[in-house]
């Protein structure tokens, strides 16, 4: 899904994505091949952000650390739970606006791949009445075709605890479960385990033949008592890990609005526990819900547990992740995926990357393979961006934007480069692509949201008007909310 104005680099990869493992138990290998598990990345840090504040980090200085380095992110429930909020009337905690999950939430239009990996596409422009440029990198997966996936083994820890009454939150949660089991195909499988104080296997892994018997489990689920996630996420990995299928996608999906009250209640102690078992080919959904929602929480959990975090916000929403997405994003294309950007100093005076801010890198990690990245799967986009200033006589190459991520069959590391020139970078942003103008304001009020030193002089009319035009130029119905959301955010915010 966390995002500019300088050379702003812009990593994507489009649509949701669900990424699983296929080794056997105890082992992080693909259908091919054995590897230890990865060492997971670090977050950032004052090294790599020169802040302790996500969105102030001074611009870098090209010459001393020309390198930009990080894990992909494919989640997007940053934007999702802000959109809900603002459709509600309220404006969304700062802390939890991420703008590369922004830009994730919306489609993008780069070319895709024959096989796994990724394509790398480059774009950018010149900013008005600025002397910085705006660059897009974009990273697509190739899609897939839900009959052609290989069957999965999905295990669902609910959370049913007091507060997932409030607003009706399980209520979408059972329509969702019961959209999804009607996709799924009859080889495929689904465990349910419920949790509050404690937890409970309602069904182990079973045959969606026996729909009849997943749609009881599904409505037998009523809320209650507090809230013990750390046993109700322990709980559903070892009903995954017994139930495993090798050669098939094993997933554990967490479903929850993220606010743990009892047991394991720190995120270190969870992640730990999720980290172990995201080794034995067992990866992790966070599906969120609700307003008031856990989102630091539910977003580290997906990211130790080599997955991803979404957010649903109503039953339209549950119904179209659930019932389409889902089902058609099931498989992997890449594994442990990292971006580093690398600049030419003689071309660029400085650098700033938006967003990421805990999935930066030290810039030897790119071509560690200890060190994990993200997992990203069919038909995805990631974006992420930097603003670049360039020196006074700056011609040629620009930078070199690398992917590097390990095959899921062969277990085999590969890359894929793009080269970007000035020439890419010098046409006006008014005549750019509707999709990069668009990004560019997408990325942009994600900064305003949470009070970024470079948003000061953004303005959101002017972001809603450019929205509104790359709405018009293709004709997509999610920007066009976008912009009245942005109209919404500047009354609540005034």
């Amino acid at each position: 899904m966390r995002i500019v104005r300088s050379v702003t680099v812009v990593a994507a990869l489009a649509g949701l994505a669900l990424v699983a493992g296929c080794g056997g138990p105890g082992r992080n290998q693909s259908s091919s091949g054995a590897d230890a598990a990865p060492r997971k990345a670090a977050g950032a840090t004052p090294e790599t952000t020169g802040t302790g504040r996500p969105g102030d980090a001074p611009p870098v200085d090209a010459r001393s650390t020309p390198r930009s380095t990080f894990a992909l992110d494919v989640d997007t429930a940053s934007y999702s739970h802000a959109r809900q909020q603002l459709k509600a009337g309220s404006l969304p905690d700062p802390s939890t606006v991420r703008p590369e999950e922004f830009v994730n939430a919306f489609r993008q239009d780069y070319p895709q791949p024959a096989g796994s990996g990724f394509t790398v596409t480059a774009d950018g422009a010149r900013l008005p009445d600025s002397d910085t440029r705006l660059m897009r990198v974009g990273l697509q997966t190739r899609g897939e075709d839900a009959a052609a996936r290989r069957d999965v083994a999905l295990t669902f820890a609910i959370d049913t605890s007091g507060s997932m009454a409030d607003a009706a939150k399980l209520d979408l949660v059972k329509d969702a479960l019961h959209t999804l089991i009607r996709q799924l195909r009859p080889s495929d499988r689904v465990a349910i385990v419920a949790y509050a104080d404690r937890s409970r296997v309602l069904r182990g892994l079973t045959s969606v033949r026996n729909r009849d018997a997943l749609d009881g489990a599904i409505d037998d689920l009523s809320a209650s008592s507090s809230t013990n996630l750390g046993d109700g996420v322990e709980t559903a990995y070892r009903v995954a890990r017994d139930g495993y299928r090798k050669g098939a996608t094993n997933r554990v999906i967490l479903l929850s609005d993220g606010l743990a009250n009892q047991g394991d209640t720190d995120s270190k102690t969870i992640l730990d526990k999720v980290s172990e078992q995201a080794g034995r080919g067992i990866t992790l959904l966070c599906v969120g819900v609700g307003g008031d929602y856990g989102d630091a929480l539910m977003e580290q959990l997906a990211d130790h547990g080599h997955g991803m975090a979404v957010y649903v916000g109503d039953r339209a929403d549950a119904r179209r992740t659930f019932g389409t997405e889902l089902t058609a994003n099931l498989s992997v294309r890449a594994r442990a995926a990292k971006a580093q950007v690398e600049f030419d100093p003689a071309q660029v005076r400085s650098y700033r990357l938006i967003g990421f801010d805990d999935r930066r890198l030290a810039a030897d990690d790119f071509r560690n393979d200890s060190v994990d990245g993200g997992w990203v799967g069919p038909g995805h986009s990631v974006t992420a961006l930097y603003e670049v200033t360039l020196t006074a006589k700056a011609s040629g190459r620009v930078a070199t934007a690398r992917v590097r991520w390990q095959d899921p069959e062969s277990d085999e590391a590969r890359e894929a480069a793009r080269t970007v020139s000035v020439s890419d970078l010098d046409g006006a942003l008014a005549d750019a692509a509707p999709r990069l103008r668009a990004d560019r304001a997408v990325a942009a009020f994600a900064e305003w949201l949470r009070g970024d030193r470079y948003a000061t002089d953004v303005r959101p009319a002017t972001l809603a008007a450019a929205v509104d035009a790359a709405a018009d130029a293709t004709e997509d119905a999610q920007l066009r909310e976008l912009a009245t959301l942005i109209r919404t955010a500047a009354k609540l915010k005034n």
